[in-house]
């Protein structure tokens, strides 16, 4: 049920107050906008999955070694990889010749189709962000693994990828708990330094880029920091994000209404991607008209997933009190 007259109505009021619909729903969905407008969205060229070439071992042959003693010859197993299935999301946009009969001249306000279109895209960014934090698990499984599923609270089990974490150290990510001691937040900024080195291959490698949290913990961590400590970012850089955003280290950190409550994820665009297949992102099929009805039907569907390819090098907080 309609809060008040309609969409027919609202799109054709004759005075006009506004030149579309005003957003009284939708929100920033940061860390969508953060993979897509970077190095973590991906295209991948058909496949019956998405995969991630992996290295997971030193050479097993290299040794010190006397003079004329032999050397190994056994070959090593060094490379594998990770395989992630795709995922498939859709929705619909129904515009009745009627509605196209009253939406037109002096009476439109705005262009309805035009409005319900831009209302579909927004609906999906919602779907996808959301999926974007689960465990993989809604829907009855069919929507993405998301960051509960990559960078669990406990990374010593589970099946990512087709690879056991429980077997295969070298595919863990990094996590701890930023549970307070006595006041709150009081663990964070320590518990925080240690994941962002965990997360890290060393000093002078590659170290998270940007950090996801919970507008309560991303408050949280702003009440820590000195007045000449809070830099902001905001310049047109990264993507074209201008909002206000904090640093850690070299890390953006900002808050997302998705993500779940008390966690915080280190990330790198180079190692956690949104992968689509190449022509169905957000793809729009031609309009269906039934032919017991006067109505268009326009679809839009996406065929992604996200995956890892390096899990060590994601981390996470949970319990942030």
């Amino acid at each position: 049920m309609a809060p008040n007259d309609g969409q027919t109505i609202a799109a054709s009021w004759n005075a006009l107050v506004n030149d579309k619909p005003e957003d009284n729903i939708f929100e920033d969905y940061w860390f969508l906008n953060r993979l897509k407008n970077g190095e973590g969205f991906m295209s991948v060229d058909g496949g019956d999955v998405i995969t991630a070439s992996l290295e997971y071992a030193t050479n097993g042959t290299v040794t010190w070694y006397s003079d004329t003693e032999t050397i190994s010859t056994t070959r090593q197993e060094t490379f594998d990889r990770a395989e992630f299935s795709w995922k498939e999301c859709a929705g619909s946009v129904v515009q009745s010749e009627l509605e196209n009969a009253i939406n037109q001249g002096s009476a439109k306000k705005f262009d309805l189709l035009d409005a319900k279109m831009r209302n579909l895209k927004s609906s999906l960014d919602s779907l996808l962000n959301a999926s974007l934090y689960s465990a993989g698990t809604g829907f009855s499984g069919k929507e993405f693994g998301g960051l509960q599923h990559l960078v669990p609270d406990d990374p010593t089990t589970g099946t990512v990828g087709g690879i056991n974490a429980a077997n295969f150290s070298f595919w863990r990510s990094q996590n701890a708990s930023g549970a307070k001691t006595t006041s709150a937040f009081d663990n964070l900024r320590a518990s925080m330094r240690s994941i962002y080195n965990l997360s890290s291959n060393g000093v002078a490698g590659k170290h998270p880029k940007f950090i996801v949290t919970t507008r309560t913990v991303f408050e949280g961590y702003e009440g820590l920091l000195l007045a000449n400590e809070r830099f902001t970012d905001k310049s047109s850089g990264e993507g074209g994000f201008k909002n206000e955003t904090l640093k850690f280290k070299g890390a953006m950190i900002a808050y997302d209404n998705d993500c779940p409550s008390g966690n915080m994820y280190f990330l790198n665009p180079a190692f956690i991607k949104l992968a689509y297949a190449k022509g169905h992102w957000y793809k729009g099929s031609p309009a269906v008209e039934p032919a017991n009805q006067t109505i268009k039907v326009f679809k839009v569907h996406a065929i992604a997933n996200l995956i890892a390819t390096n899990r060590r090098m994601l981390g996470s907080l949970d319990s942030i009190t």
